[in-house]
């Protein structure tokens, strides 16, 4: 899909450009350098506090017996049985870690009190699928063992994050139907990395800022290692699913020139034949990530207000709902 720079929302366009001079990469092998740079950039940030939330940070054990690194946010004061969330970064699988993302857990904690819990996961760049998504999965069964020292409601658990975080998400709320180890109330995988086949309309030959089809050739090829261009199951893609019945309600967007807008409308309309309740919307001249990238345009905070409005709906509604026995 051709981008032009007319399509692009007149309050994005120059920090676009500006963030695609910085990260400009014509191959696969200097692509992946970058990645590595920037995770040594992001590491100076690990254990940074958010203004204004209460901060603190545990290690749990991983299945292999490894320590995971989480980050854990609240609002000031004490809670109790206030909604769990597990936010997942995004990256496109390669970079990033939790202390970037402040600006979601403040948003999510200010608009109705609940913990936000963060995971470390590993990135594609160390340990390439399932890494991550065990990663996540421990962190939302400690989540649901540690309930009572959390603050949170153990059967009525959340889920979201932005981009690989999103793909994370919806591959996250696939596996925890699957297992009936713990339930989900609602999910909120913000425009998903969730389809490594790239044959829609918008992502072939899309060359819009901040994330093109290059970088998503790349970043899948590495977070699926060996998998790649072979039979990838859904739990590492998880458009490919075919079942979608049963997921937790959905509130989910993306803009119109990215990537991930075909397989996030089809993801959406996945849902909804499945009897799931889902918010959606697109935003017109938004290139992905578009919220992050400039979050004072005005689009963006149309965006942060979309999804924001949907959480404090789900709150009401959904995590709402009496505590029930078992999971």
């Amino acid at each position: 899909m051709k981008v032009t720079t007319d399509m692009i929302d007149k309050q994005l366009r120059f920090r676009g450009k500006l963030f695609d001079s910085l990260m400009k990469s014509k191959n696969e092998q200097k692509w992946q350098k970058a990645m590595y740079k920037l995770k040594k950039r992001s590491d100076r940030s690990a254990g940074k506090n958010i203004e204004g939330l209460h901060c603190s940070e545990e290690w749990i054990t991983r299945r292999d017996g490894s320590k995971l690194r989480i980050r854990i946010y609240k609002p000031l004061g004490d809670t109790n049985q206030v909604p769990g969330v597990l936010w997942i970064h995004g990256g496109g699988y390669a970079m990033g870690i939790p202390e970037m993302f402040g600006g979601a857990y403040k948003r999510l904690i200010h608009a109705s009190p609940c913990v936000v819990v963060a995971p470390d996961y590993r990135l594609s760049i160390e340990a390439p699928y399932p890494a991550a998504l065990d990663d996540c999965y421990d962190t939302l069964l400690w989540m649901k063992s540690h309930a009572k020292e959390l603050g949170i409601r153990e059967d009525q658990l959340m889920v979201g994050g932005e981009s690989a975080g999103g793909g994370l998400t919806a591959a996250l709320t696939l596996c925890a139907r699957d297992q009936e180890e713990v339930s989900i109330a609602f999910q909120m995988p913000i425009y998903p990395m969730i389809d490594d086949r790239m044959d829609t309309e918008s992502a072939k030959a899309n060359h819009a800022p901040i994330w093109n089809s290059d970088y998503n050739l790349w970043a899948w090829k590495l977070y699926l290692g060996e998998l790649y261009g072979g039979n990838v199951p859904p739990y590492a893609a998880a458009a490919r699913e075919t079942d979608y019945s049963s997921l937790p309600p959905t509130v989910t967007f993306v803009g119109d020139i990215e990537p991930f807008r075909d397989e996030t409308v089809q993801y959406v309309e996945n849902l909804r034949s499945a009897g799931v309740p889902v918010e959606f919307k697109m935003f017109q001249g938004c290139y992905h990530g578009f919220d992050i990238i400039h979050p004072k345009a005005q689009v963006s905070r149309e965006a942060h207000s979309f999804y924001i409005n949907a959480f404090k709906y789900a709150v009401k509604h959904y995590f709402a709902k009496q505590p029930t026995d078992g999971v």
